[in-house]
């Protein structure tokens, strides 16, 4: 009995020492220090210039020991941060502030990222929700570059409101194949889209001193493998089709930053590929700002890494630890001196802007205020496609109707996938909240049935005037991959198929809808004429299976916390549909190029998307560019101003357009250059202009574009260099990619 009591003395006492431990462990992660992003500069001279900061820098690495050195090259310590992270993501539905790079001694602010491809996604202690907007590949399809300038310029708002200053954002990957579980984050498949857009965001997250880092540098289109896969590629495809938008954003924006990929290619991992990150990047491209890699398994080789020029390790010190990196000096594999210009690199891109003078006051007032719910809505609004509509939509606004809305996603709250481009908002408005609001004002009964019961479902359908039929995926079907055994993910991709449990969201392997959603279509559609399917997703689908037996298809994406708003002001006809695809759709799922989430080597090749198609002479579903409206818009008149020009000039082209309907809407207009007299392999076409206008009933105007000689440049790979051919070269322009949208004529360089 005495040994008995003695064991359980010691079991209590072990008890309350682990509880007491975990307990403080719990309460310093909760309730972790914050640190401000601004330094004092009452204790360095005025800083201006880009030589003053260049300058400083230098200054400080002269100061620091190796340790130090080395301590501005990864986040945080993977002892503190760990808990703190994933305590705040469990507990707390938080994602925490993680300070990288601060040096009390030698008072240099740190800076923390903030994912934020729909909304700050680092948030505050005080206040755990933001903004959330439409999915980038619904902005894509919005085709609105001021309209993208304008979102990313609240999302920066509010990261600085939460205290943030760094931007994992925009993400512009080239959607390369639909199945693509990250689809939704990016802009579509066009580089010269991703391009425009990205150039926008980043110029508007740096305008409230937030550094961007757009991502992910580079050839990222596969997600179920993205840790262990290498893409093999062709030095014009590498440069003509996966970096032009990179390079545009990188010249153009003046990125402060960029995110390597976790995926290979040719052999070396993204985050120690010297000829990504030094020879392209730096040496041609001219960048100035600094690389951190993507999170957690971002670089495998800290000296490799060190050898390429990766600057920062995040979220934590691994790779880029004191034992390595010292043994490397010490052996001769690096020197002080390659240290040393990371660190510069790293300290004069992030305290220029932790100087610099802030345009406002950033406090919690602003997250999420009626103007940026406004604008979450109007964005959603302007992204909505409509691929089909025999005379069914918009919707009449009579009264004492009837309407279903049924769906397992009819009314969910679903604003995209729940990896780091997650975003908390303070509510989401669903299909169903939306239809029923509306319809509210009019007198009209709105049914809601989430479909799992056929026959019920079918009865309803019958009996009211109009169905809206919610159909798409959740988090659980696409998007980040969540999984954490790379060796999982290693044991698949040599299989070339899942093995053992999948994780959450990821890659599509089929582009079909849920078999749920196809029946209920099937059935439902059928029984009233009135019926309208709608997509939430983040990417192309197959609909063979029925697109010919509904009357309308409407495209709505995830759309954000206002989504449900704005897609009864489309279906009822208060705002005019203007979105157009930011893809194609094939008519047949193999008519993609080659796609197996689960592979550790790939080759991409030159063509994909509309230039596949193109190439091919393949008919498509649904083209690149494509949308339909509530009114009809009439091209005339295309003219070039000056049809011959040299390899310097810029091409001018003219032409009209008239609202021929009766109601005002947008429209987009779209420029194409073709290729047919080149003496090289070349697309058809290629998208090298857009414009989105407002036209009321029976206004004209007319759109103007000048485009550069040089992008009609390919990339010679035996003399390494961009070359433009002298030749007559064709101008298409139009409402979409298809041959039948375009007017067409010739200019030629000389």
């Amino acid at each position: 009995m005495r040994i008995f009591k003695k064991v359980l003395k010691i079991l209590l006492i072990t008890l309350i020492v682990l509880t007491t431990f975990t307990g403080i462990i719990y309460y310093k992660s909760v309730n972790y220090t914050t640190y401000s992003l601004k330094p004092d500069k009452s204790k360095f001279e005025k800083m201006v210039s880009k030589e003053d900061f260049d300058k400083l820098a230098k200054e400080l690495v002269a100061q620091m020991s190796l340790e130090e050195k080395i301590d501005q090259m990864y986040g945080e310590k993977m002892l503190h941060s760990v808990p703190k992270f994933l305590i705040n993501a469990i507990a707390k539905r938080r994602f925490a502030h993680i300070y990288a790079g601060r040096n009390e001694r030698l008072n240099i602010p740190p800076w923390v990222l903030s994912d934020g491809p729909r909304g700050a996604r680092v948030m505050d202690k005080k206040i755990n929700t933001v903004t959330t907007f439409p999915v980038a590949m619904a902005r894509g399809a919005s085709w609105d570059v001021d309209l993208e300038r304008k979102v990313n310029e609240i999302i920066a708002i509010e990261m600085r409101a939460n205290g943030a200053n760094y931007a994992a954002t925009p993400c512009v990957n080239l959607l390369r194949h639909p199945g693509w579980g990250r689809a939704q984050e990016t802009y579509g498949e066009d580089p010269w889209v991703l391009g425009k857009m990205g150039v926008a965001a980043v110029k508007a997250i740096q305008s409230h001193n937030v550094m961007a880092c757009p991502k992910h540098f580079a050839l990222n289109s596969i997600e179920n493998s993205r840790w262990v896969i290498n893409v093999d590629v062709d030095d014009r495809t590498l440069r003509e089709v996966y970096l032009p938008h990179f390079k545009k954003i990188v010249q153009e924006s003046k990125t402060a930053s960029l995110m390597s990929a976790y995926n290979f290619v040719r052999g070396d991992q993204c985050g120690a590929n010297k000829e990504l990150l030094t020879d392209i990047l730096r040496d041609e491209w001219g960048f100035e700002g600094f690389v951190s890699t993507d999170w957690v398994y971002g670089i495998y080789d800290g000296v490799e890494a060190v050898k390429a020029g990766l600057d920062v390790e995040m979220p934590w010190q691994d790779e880029y630890n004191y034992d390595t990196i010292d043994e490397a000096i010490k052996s001769g594999e690096i020197s002080e001196k390659d240290i040393d210009e990371i660190v510069i690199r790293i300290l004069r891109t992030r305290l220029a802007y932790a100087f610099a003078e802030d345009k406002m006051e950033y406090n919690q007032d602003l997250i999420a205020k009626p103007s940026h719910i406004d604008l979450a809505r109007e964005v959603a609004e302007k992204s909505m496609v409509l691929l089909k509509n025999q005379n069914v939509l918009p919707f009449k606004k009579s009264r004492n109707k009837k309407i279903a809305v049924i769906g397992r996603l009819a009314d969910l709250p679903n604003t995209g996938d729940q990896g780091s481009s997650n975003s908390t908002p303070p509510y989401v408005i669903t299909p169903y909240q939306g239809i029923k609001s509306l319809n509210k004002t009019l007198g009209n009964e709105v049914i809601l049935n989430d479909g799992s019961d056929i026959e019920q479902a079918k009865k309803i359908a019958q009996e009211v005037d109009e169905v809206v039929l919610v159909v798409g995926y959740t988090h659980e079907d696409e998007g980040e991959y969540i999984i954490l055994s790379r060796d999982k993910m290693m044991e698949s991709a040599k299989a070339k198929k899942l093995v053992g449990e999948k994780g959450m969201g990821g890659d599509r392997t089929s582009l079909k809808l849920l078999p749920e959603d196809e029946i209920l279509i099937k059935s439902l559609t059928p029984l009233n004429k009135n019926t309208v399917v709608t997509y939430v997703g983040g990417s192309a689908i197959d609909m063979s299976n029925w697109q010919d037996e509904v009357p309308a298809i409407l495209f709505s994406w995830y759309a954000g916390m206002e989504g449900g708003n704005a897609l009864a002001n489309i279906l009822y006809g208060n705002v005019n549909p203007s979105g157009k695809l930011p893809f194609s759709i094939a008519v047949n799922e193999e008519d993609y190029p080659y796609f197996n989430p689960y592979i550790d080597n790939i080759t991409y090749e030159y063509y994909h998307g509309y230039t596949l198609f193109d190439k091919k002479n393949k008919p498509v579903a649904y083209p690149f560019g494509f949308g339909l409206s509530y009114t009809t818009f009439d091209y005339s008149d295309l003219s070039i101003v000056n049809p011959e020009l040299t390899a310097k000039d810029s091409i001018q082209v003219k032409v009209d357009i008239k609202n021929t309907g009766l109601m005002a809407g947008e429209e987009v207009t779209q420029l194409y250059i073709g290729f047919k007299n080149s003496n090289i392999d070349r697309p058809v076409k290629l998208l090298r202009g857009f414009d989105k206008i407002y036209l009321t009933p029976n206004e004209e105007k007319t759109v103007e574009f000048s485009l550069p000689a040089e992008e009609l440049s390919f990339y010679n790979p035996d003399t390494r260099q961009w070359e433009i051919e002298k030749m007559d070269y064709e101008i298409y322009l139009g409402s979409s990619s298809r041959k039948e949208d375009l007017l067409t004529d010739t200019f030629k360089v000389r």
